[in-house]
């Protein structure tokens, strides 16, 4: 009996659909779609896909597009990418896995609420992080530095070019072929030089205008579950202290109110009360103060979206607490000691890299040589940016260690 490929497996969850008995019973894009707001972003108006396919059959091409990302290898790989913390220093730290599932949960939350398209909204979630390198921040300074002279390296532009061009999926074309929607949200950052570069894509950012309010909530449930999670990592490490916390207005009102409601409990138990909690304060807040927007400046279409201000958002005084939250994560977690010592580890593994690719592209893996020196560097960013931080440590150790193997 022969072998059954996992990655035929995979790919038959996005073939062609084939015609059944029961097809006519298939619900209608626009009855799956029936439920959301004139404002929404809406599949069957969608401006469609880089490349030409026929329409799903029983799901929506937004969902054809989270199913996709989820199946991809980048998106296998955020398993062993770092957070904060580098993947082998805990099994229980969050990796970008793990947050993206954590930013996909909330986003939906709001989209539910607000009632515009979940299956948007989880797609560019679950892809936001699909382009980040090994070692979190750390790793994409570093090789933003070695692309210095050679168009610099932002993870949003490299999540994009993962599901334009890296992905191999597909025998019609490369990436994963998603629709411009999914696309738009995956790129949050863009400068005017790229924006150009990207045409339609980056017309947004010429113009200053807003993408969908999907892609809105997908940017603002990313720093939810991020300032949240590092909070309960911090603590869990021991480089955050609940005294510390203290004197965080957002974390000593929740943390107080979750003593005084259940006073016998302690330890883990009333940090993850006080975190979830924090973490639903903020959901509804953001839900109340968008629905307030909304009601302000009444879109009635996706294009209303784009040409009003910012409408997804949260009330001053919870900006402000969240934004006090962040400067504390910034101060005494992200600039500790040893997290420190982690990053500069990693700027050494991936300036090592580079320069060594660099040097001798004959060391690279042979799909990502080049003749043409113009575009070496930009193959040696993709390969780099790729790996996870185990493969990125290993690499490092082959080259440069003499038993490394």
């Amino acid at each position: 009996m022969s072998e059954i490929r996992s990655d035929n497996l995979i790919g038959s969850l996005d073939a062609p659909a084939t015609p059944t008995a029961g097809a006519a019973s298939l619900p209608t894009i626009a009855a799956l779609e029936a439920h959301l707001a004139p404002y929404a972003a809406h599949s069957s108006q969608s401006r469609g896909r880089r490349h030409h396919e026929p329409p799903p059959s029983a799901r929506t091409e937004f969902q054809r597009d989270r199913d996709r990302i989820v199946h991809s290898t980048a998106f296998r790989r955020l398993e062993y990418k770092t957070q904060v913390f580098v993947n082998h220093e805990g099994d229980l730290f969050r990796t970008r896995l793990t947050h993206s599932l954590e930013v996909a949960q909330i986003a939906r939350s709001v989209a539910r609420n607000l009632r515009v398209n979940e299956d948007l909204v989880e797609a560019i979630s679950l892809a936001h992080d699909l382009g980040h390198t090994p070692f979190g921040h750390a790793g994409q300074d570093a090789l933003n530095e070695c692309m210095r002279d050679y168009g610099g390296f932002e993870h949003n532009l490299q999540s994009l070019a993962v599901v334009d061009d890296l992905e191999e999926h597909y025998g019609a074309f490369d990436g994963l072929n998603l629709c411009f929607e999914t696309r738009e949200g995956i790129l949050k950052h863009c400068s005017r030089e790229n924006a150009r570069r990207l045409g339609e894509l980056g017309e947004r950012f010429l113009q200053g205008r807003q993408p969908s309010i999907e892609a809105q909530i997908a940017n603002l449930a990313d720093e939810i579950a991020y300032n949240n999670h590092d909070v309960d990592d911090g603590l869990r490490s021991g480089l955050l202290t609940i005294d510390q916390l203290a004197q965080v207005e957002l974390w000593r009102t929740h943390y107080d109110t979750a003593r005084r409601d259940y006073p016998q409990i302690e330890g883990r138990r009333l940090i993850h009360e006080t975190v979830r909690r924090i973490i639903n304060t903020l959901i509804v807040d953001l839900i109340d103060t968008t629905s307030r927007n909304i009601a302000q400046h009444a879109p009635q279409s996706l294009d209303d979206v784009r040409r009003a201000p910012p409408l997804v958002a949260h009330s001053d005084a919870i900006a402000a607490q969240a934004a006090a939250l962040k400067r504390f994560l910034f101060n005494n977690l992200y600039r500790h000691y040893r997290v420190m010592r982690m990053a500069n580890k990693a700027r050494r593994v991936i300036a090592g890299l580079f320069d060594a690719f660099l040097d001798d592209p004959r060391l690279l893996p042979p799909n990502y040589q080049t003749p043409d020196a113009s575009r070496q560097p930009r193959l040696i960013a993709h390969y780099i940016a790729g790996m996870t931080d185990r493969y990125a440590s290993k690499e490092y150790q082959r080259l440069f260690v003499v038993d490394g193997n």
